[in-house]
């Protein structure tokens, strides 16, 4: 595959994928639906990879590329082709097509993945509202196209957003050398520069002596391209309220979340309701042991946003003596990649071999090819491209570049999956130290990258990721379980310098402090799937301020004012409107499914064999519940989700 390294190559890109999606669609609406699922459906299917290949050699240039004139043009592609998706089913050809496929007796035989794709097809024309009126049905159409510009624009302006601090020495008070050694040169001479990018921003909040700099740090990064983004969510939403209106739901939450696993808003609410409550009742004691930290150090309660991360660490540090700079002597990236693949291969029966030429976008990237272990055949290909640079996507994602499918001849097309991240990048005397958040996020990615690579899906609607939305985040809950296992940091955590492992009574205090503050962390979490909510739901208010300050309370510290942190808070735009609430819900799944590692091996191949067959390959080919209960045997439970709160008698 070749990525584009111009805007014109962007362009040409685009214009081809959509050329051909487009012949594709037509060629299948020439049948006027008297035809076959291979001329009728299948087409359909083939037009998704298409837009799915041009999205990957141009538009995904936005995310990646050095150039601002290619991420200009990658930004633009992106939306063209996502226009694309969001017009095609309100197309009345496609519809009459479709629905007089729908009611032949061709229709009636299939099976299988072939049936599901024609259900998802026709529930797709509903909620296009093809049982409404045309003026209607255009406005959704128009309304859904504005939706894709404003999404696109409000990741571009935080991708691209820069501010930070411009700090002396003395300022980086309980920041490592090594750390500061790393940073850019500020604008006043002697000073460093500590930007908003994630490999800078958490070390601060979490050493940063100062507390009067660790707030206003946190201020800038609640405010990041606030000033931009501000009118665009506000525009955003009350599209999406119009859309929800016009189609007949109750709220935009209504019509997110009919296609998920909860179904329906109020089962999220019933969610919340039942987990927030313990979860509250378990703060006080954690409040009040970080408050100790904050006396210690001559300042006064109450415990503030920008405060949690520092106390935490130095908790950590006092009460089990886990301090994040010696853990990182421990973890080099090279080595935490080679033991995470280890783990994959041993597990999951894989092989991962690199490849020398990456054929990417970026110099920093790096090639694996996967392979199945007992037969040697290929499976896929993974880029990784992990360290951040200007302009780059600023978090942790993993996409579908090229998604595994069956071709008209037979054969399968293999997956080609990317995962990027801002990791910490190598100093000129030491290799990328990373600390153990980011081994978690990094496991946790690498989980969307088996679920995208694995995936034996015969049609493109259906593979890799392309499953519930609040089931989609349960395979990388499940792969950050292994993060936090004992015998499997004692795989790859050796000193970078000396090669020797890391300390055995290192590592168990580490894993004892797994859940220290899991309440403050875990309402955090209901904190943004509430204001998502919220900010979805069927409330009338139109202040998002109100909105962020009513979920907030979950949280259960005190705002931070002067702050919009929705405006910074890309999943509200990114695909996780009224769906943020995913993360923990599929945390329920996938912690049930860790629970069975937990009790037959943690690493035990036969497990993990169970688990590739029944999760990681069918995807979206079957309902979740249907996989869960045939890879654990009977109906999924909150019990280990719970456990690990430490909240044994409510039940969500």
């Amino acid at each position: 595959m070749h990525f584009a390294t111009t805007p014109d190559e962007v362009r040409a890109a685009t214009d081809a994928a959509l050329a051909e999606a487009e012949a594709l669609v037509a060629f299948a609406v020439a049948t006027g639906g008297a035809g076959t699922f291979a001329t009728v459906l299948l087409p359909l299917d083939e037009a998704d990879a298409r837009i799915t290949a041009g999205y990957a050699t141009g538009a995904f240039m936005a995310r990646v590329h050095v150039d601002p004139a290619v991420r200009d043009a990658g930004q633009e592609a992106e939306e063209r082709l996502d226009r694309w998706r969001v017009d095609l089913p309100f197309r009345d050809d496609l519809a009459a097509t479709i629905f007089t496929f729908a009611a032949h007796p061709e229709a009636a035989a299939l099976v299988g993945e072939q049936r599901r794709l024609l259900d998802r097809l026709v529930r797709d024309l509903r909620r296009a509202g093809h049982n409404l009126d045309a003026a209607t049905r255009d406005e959704v159409r128009r309304l859904e196209g504005r939706l894709v510009e404003l999404s696109s624009a409000f990741q571009r302006n935080i991708d691209e957003f820069e501010d930070g601090l411009d700090l002396t020495r003395d300022e980086l008070d309980g920041l490592s050398d090594d750390f500061v050694a790393g940073l850019r040169p500020g604008a006043a001479p002697g000073t460093f520069r500590v930007s908003l990018d994630t490999p800078e921003a958490y070390p601060f909040l979490q050493q940063a002596r100062r507390r009067d700099l660790r707030r206003e740090f946190e201020h800038r990064q609640f405010n990041e391209a606030r000033e931009a983004n501000e009118p665009l969510l506000a525009e955003a939403l009350e599209i999406r309220r119009r859309i929800a209106t016009l189609l007949g739901y109750p709220s935009w939450a209504h019509h997110a979340i009919e296609v998920k696993m909860a179904g329906d808003p109020e089962a999220v609410r019933r969610f919340y309701d039942d987990l927030v409550p313990p979860l509250r009742a378990r703060l006080a004691g954690e409040v009040a042991r970080l408050e100790e930290i904050l006396r210690e150090d001559g300042e006064q309660p109450p415990l503030r946003t920008w405060d949690w991360r520092y106390c935490d660490t130095r908790l950590r540090r006092r009460d089990f003596a886990v301090d994040p700079d010696e853990l990182k002597q421990y973890l080099p990236l090279e080595a935490v990649l080679d033991g995470l693949l280890g783990l994959c291969a041993e597990v999951f029966g894989l092989a991962f071999e690199r490849v020398e030429d990456a054929a990417a976008w970026h110099p920093d990237v790096v090639r694996f090819r996967v392979r199945d272990a007992a037969t040697g055949a290929e499976i896929g290909d993974v880029l990784m491209d992990l360290h951040p640079r200007d302009g780059k996507f600023g978090h942790a994602a993993a996409w579908p570049l090229v998604p595994g499918r069956r071709l008209p001849d037979g054969t399968y097309r293999r997956p080609l999956t990317a995962i990027v991240a801002n990791l910490p990048r190598p100093g000129a005397d030491r290799p990328a130290l990373l600390r153990h958040s980011d081994v978690v996020t990094l496991f946790h990615e690498f989980g969307h990258v088996l679920h995208m690579t694995l995936t034996r899906a015969e049609l493109v609607r259906f593979s890799g990721a392309n499953t519930e939305w609040d089931f989609v985040e349960a395979p990388s809950q499940i792969l950050e379980h292994w993060a936090w296992q004992a015998d499997v940091l004692a795989r790859f955590a050796c000193h970078h310098a000396t090669g020797e492992p890391m300390p055995r009574v290192l590592v168990d205090r580490l894993v004892a402090s797994r859940d220290l503050d899991v309440a403050l962390t875990t309402l955090r979490q209901c904190y943004l799937g509430l204001m998502d909510l919220g900010l979805h739901g069927p409330e009338e208010t139109r202040d998002i301020a109100a909105v962020d300050r009513a979920a907030f309370a979950a949280w259960g510290l005190p705002y931070h004012e002067g702050t919009l942190y929705p405006c910074s808070f890309g999943h509200l735009m990114g695909g996780y409107d009224a769906g943020y609430y995913g993360y923990l819900w599929s945390k329920v799944y996938g912690d049930d499914m860790f629970g069975r590692f937990e009790a037959e091996g943690v690493t035990s191949p036969t497990v993990g064999a169970d688990y590739r067959r029944e999760i990681l390959e069918p995807n979206g080919t079957r309902d979740p519940l249907d996989m869960l209960r045939a890879f654990l045997g009977r109906d999924p439970s909150p019990a280990t989700f719970l456990r690990l709160l430490g909240i044994e008698a409510a039940t969500p």
